[in-house]
């Protein structure tokens, strides 16, 4: 996955500590923490895993980019269909 992009079909909503995400292909709701949902609305299809892990860095004010974790969520959200 090379550069992630948001599956259309999800029905995104924000929640006060993230977004809940339902994905009508398997049914399935989603509870995205605040971190993993910033994670996800990068995902549109411009950015590399760098790019969206400084992405990350950058809205948190985090000193380093956190890049195994940014790619540990990206394989979960692959696995759900979250991403393509």
């Amino acid at each position: 996955m090379e550069r992630p992009t948001i599956d259309e079909e999800l029905d995104l909503n924000e929640t006060e500590d993230g977004l809940i995400v339902f994905v009508p292909s398997t049914d399935r709701v989603h509870h995205l923490n605040s971190t993993a949902s910033v994670v996800l609305q990068l995902c549109d299809g411009s950015r590399s895993l760098g790019e969206i892990a400084e992405g990350v860095r950058e809205v948190f004010g985090l000193e380093v980019s956190p890049v195994s974790e940014t790619e540990e969520c990206l394989a979960r959200f692959a696995r759900e269909g979250l991403v393509h």
